[in-house]
């Protein structure tokens, strides 16, 4: 099985570039361009596209020519996604529209003490930031530094909207600290639960009939601060039409053994990965994870 190499699809070229279409010739246009920089993606990456016909035939059991059909769909969708958010952070006065199912909870946890927003690379996770606003309290997005600091100084530039704060994840664990502070301060914390770099510690699960290797990470500090866990997604329903779902709130108990902090995590990562299947199901081209996510030799054999 691969695994992520630390780099998102999608860099600071991609930004600046997409960035300089919508301010001239506009989304429609930057749309369109799509057309034409998707088969260059298609071609020049092979691991995505591979990875992607095999998640399309073996996890959705697509045929062949539905499973190639989708791999373009893919690949069109992120860039539209990708052009989205960059217009949403510049406040470029597109036309979107929301559906937002399970507000209610997410203010509730604001009201409450706080919490964590557990999401993963499906959909438009930045999409949110039009909800989060109006929750009455700060949001902090956990980030890779490096992946922060990358399109930090282009963002700035052009962000209007600054109400959420990103605690980058650090070799020296400081993010702990942050996200200790800001889980004590009754604030929100908002990371994704689907990648690890190389070396960090993971847990397996089952994951829509694959075995699949997940971070140990989001899991553990979710039982260790003892604070309620909400799974989130924010999928693209049309060109300027977006859903965002948030579940109920999950509380795991306090660990009060190494047993049960070893084993707590796993538990609370079966209920993500059900929600995670509830969503791929509904809408399997949003799936941005371009690498052999499962374990293509761990087909799990119904009982």
């Amino acid at each position: 099985m691969s695994s992520w190499k630390g780099k998102t699809r999608g860099g600071l070229a991609g930004y600046q570039f997409f960035l300089l279409l919508l301010r001239y010739p506009g989304i429609k246009f930057t749309y369109f361009f799509l057309h034409f920089v998707v088969p260059y993606f298609i071609l020049f990456a092979p691991l995505g596209r591979k990875a992607q016909y095999w998640y399309f035939r073996n996890i959705h059991h697509f045929s062949p020519l539905k499973s190639v059909r989708l791999i373009y769909k893919n690949f069109h969708v992120f860039g539209q996604v990708l052009i989205d958010k960059v217009a949403l952070m510049a406040n470029f006065n597109q036309k979107f529209t929301f559906n937002f199912d399970g507000e209610h909870i997410l203010h509730e946890m604001a009201a409450q003490g706080g919490g964590i927003l557990m999401g993963a690379h499906l959909g438009n996770w930045e999409i949110a930031g039009q909800l989060l606003e109006r929750i009455d309290t700060k949001v902090h997005i956990l980030m890779l530094e490096a992946e922060h600091e990358k399109i930090k100084g282009l963002l700035d530039n052009v962000m209007t909207k600054k109400s959420m704060d990103v605690i980058a994840i650090k070799d020296d664990f400081s993010h702990l600290l942050a996200i200790k502070e800001a889980l004590q301060r009754n604030e929100i914390v908002a990371m994704h639960g689907d990648r690890f770099m190389p070396g960090s510690k993971t847990i397996d699960c089952p994951f829509m009939g694959y075995q699949a290797t997940f971070p140990n990470g989001p899991f553990y500090l979710a039982v260790k601060f003892n604070k309620p866990v909400t799974f989130v997604s924010a999928v693209k329903e049309s060109k300027t039409h977006y859903h965002f779902y948030a579940t109920p709130p999950v509380v795991m108990p306090k660990a009060t053994s190494i047993k049960a902090r070893n084993e707590l995590p796993a538990q609370l990562l079966e209920l993500y990965v059900k929600e995670l299947e509830n969503t791929l199901k509904k809408y399997p081209e949003q799936w941005f994870n371009y690498y052999y996510f499962w374990d293509r030799h761990a087909k799990i054999t119904p009982a």
